[in-house]
């Protein structure tokens, strides 16, 4: 998978984060790219986190500048964040404060798009089989993800409809009982008040 976004983020001296996130799988290698924009009095500082139940905080950097390449690999099944802020330092009045801003260009590279081929010595159609052979490893573990949700989903299914299964039999054996019960209690109570024999 491959993202790219520009945008530009004002600076703030308590500055929220904006994140883009990207889903990915376990054990994924991301690769993110910031090119930040020239801005005086300004720090940009990233974050890379993830959304799984642990909130993995995979690499964080103050200060970036200009062009920064940053990579990390998954942890866990979910999406993971690239989180930037933009600080104002320095003494500087609040009308400056509020013109300040920078231009940042993001570029997250997610598994076989992650991998980078110009560094390797071979060429040609080599490098392209090469390129291929990570597509394809990627749509192969896609699929096995997908197997095992569609095996974990069927036996959450079949738990569920033997559950109620269960439920709807005790409630007709419980009302089946009650109906039974009541036709012998008014039957009683009927002889007892000599309305039949």
């Amino acid at each position: 998978t491959n993202t790219a976004i520009k945008f530009q983020l004002p600076a703030h001296r308590y500055p929220t984060a904006k994140c883009i996130w990207n889903t990915v799988h376990e054990n994924q290698l991301v690769i993110v790219t910031a090119n930040v924009g020239t801005g005086e009095h300004q720090r940009m500082d990233i974050e890379i986190v993830d959304s799984s139940p642990k909130k993995n905080v995979y690499l964080s950097k103050k200060g970036i500048k200009s062009e920064t390449r940053l990579a990390v690999t998954s942890h866990a099944e979910g999406e993971v964040g690239v989180c930037l802020k933009n600080y104002v330092e320095g003494d500087v009045t609040i009308d400056v404060a509020n013109k300040l801003s920078r231009i940042i260009d993001l570029d997250v590279d997610i598994g076989a798009d992650a991998v980078d081929y110009k560094y390797n010595p071979s060429q040609g159609l080599e490098t392209e089989m090469r390129k291929i052979e990570g597509i394809i490893k990627e749509v192969i573990d896609e699929m096995n993800y997908l197997k095992s949700r569609e095996e974990r989903f069927t036996q959450t299914n079949i738990s569920t409809n033997q559950r109620v299964q269960s439920f709807a039999w005790f409630t007709i054996v419980a009302l089946t009982g009650l109906g039974v019960w009541q036709i012998l209690h008014l039957r009683a109570y009927f002889k007892r008040k000599y309305l039949i024999d």
